[in-house]
């Protein structure tokens, strides 16, 4: 009878851990976890769109100076009306202003912008142009989502009214 014997050509038993293998598998998983960690922060800090306050002091100054103009506004007890009309690709924005006698406003301009809540890079302007007295109306492509329509109108440098309202656009 022959005996047959195997040589240790094959597989060989279990690797043994050593010191030096966890050292490096320790290494490796953190090295990982500041790799992604750096990604992120980087991420954030570009696309970062919110808002930020310069001067805490000046932005109290402004609140006053807009506390001033609002009260100015109220006594004023105009009646302005914008409408929006969704387009295929642009908004047709229209807007109406009237005196307290219900007489239509003269010698006003307007500035009208679509502010996105979340991210001001998105904010679209737009310019109406009067078509007749009291009567604005102007148009801007704004993506279908939740917007601040914001109005103003002014008389030369002095802005005499204001006015932001939450609308959602969508693309007709």
């Amino acid at each position: 009878m022959s005996e047959l014997q195997l040589s240790g050509g094959g597989a060989a038993g279990p690797k043994k851990v050593t010191g030096w293998t966890v050292l490096g598998c320790l290494v490796a998983f953190f090295a990982i976890v500041m790799g992604v960690n750096g990604f992120m922060i980087r991420a954030a800090v570009t696309t970062f769109g919110g808002v930020e306050t310069e001067s805490s002091y000046k932005a109290g100054l402004a609140l006053s100076r807009e506390l001033k103009a609002a009260q100015a506004q109220e006594a004023r007890h105009w009646d302005v009306r914008a409408h929006v009309t969704p387009g295929s690709e642009k908004q047709w924005v229209e807007i109406t202003a009237r005196d307290a006698q219900g007489k239509p406003l003269s010698g006003l301009t307007a500035v009208v912008r679509f502010n996105h809540p979340t991210d001001r890079r998105a904010d679209v302007d737009m310019t109406p142009r009067e078509v007749t007295p009291g009567r604005f109306a102007g148009s801007a492509a704004p993506a279908a989502g939740q917007w601040d329509l914001v109005i103003e109108l002014m008389r030369g440098e002095e802005r005499v009214f204001l006015s932001r309202n939450r609308i959602v656009v969508k693309q007709g």
